[in-house]
């Protein structure tokens, strides 16, 4: 929280992705990162990593999913794959790492769980549990649709805007 020196939860994260030799499944509601995590989430895809990345479909907040949205395009042109949820709003804040390690908990991918918000979050190494977790993300999979780099290239000058304008806005989202 914000009475922490060190973003606990972040650091976390990025160890986690960091340690990745396979695969890398994120589901978050909001997915903000700031440049150390979307580093790390590109550097895994260019390296080869299955990078996966599970979004809701349906905002809460107008700014917050199109912010989503302008980081969501950088990590389809390194390679990873983006899932949109089409069965309600997804809250789930969960990743796991080659079926191995996993956090659950309360922080979304944003500056505000980070640095500002009180969040709590579970660093499970326990692979049956991990492994449990993957299973959640492949049946939610069946409830989602994929996002291609080809479809978000080509979407409207309108959208584009907004990502921008909600893009710059990102750091106080």
């Amino acid at each position: 929280g914000p009475d922490s020196e060190w973003e606990q939860i972040k650091n976390g994260y990025i160890k986690m992705i960091s340690s990745a030799k396979e695969s890398i499944f994120i589901q978050t509601p909001y997915f903000i990162p700031d440049a150390s995590l979307l580093d790390a989430l590109r550097i895994a895809a260019l390296s080869g990593k299955d990078v996966r990345l599970m979004i809701p479909n349906k905002p809460d907040h107008m700014f917050v999913y199109w912010a989503t949205y302008s980081y969501v395009g950088e990590l389809l042109k390194a390679g990873a794959k983006i899932f949109i949820y089409d069965n309600g709003f997804i809250h789930a804040k969960m990743i796991v790492v080659d079926n191995m390690i996993a956090s659950v908990g309360t922080a979304n991918i944003d500056v505000r769980s980070f640095r500002l918000n009180f969040e709590v979050n579970a660093f499970i190494y326990h692979r049956k549990t991990a492994e449990k977790l993957a299973t959640i993300f492949y049946n939610d999979m069946k409830l989602s649709h994929e996002l291609t780099f080809q479809q978000y290239k080509e979407r409207s000058a309108l959208i584009r805007f907004k990502e921008s304008v909600s893009r710059l806005l990102s750091p106080i989202l």
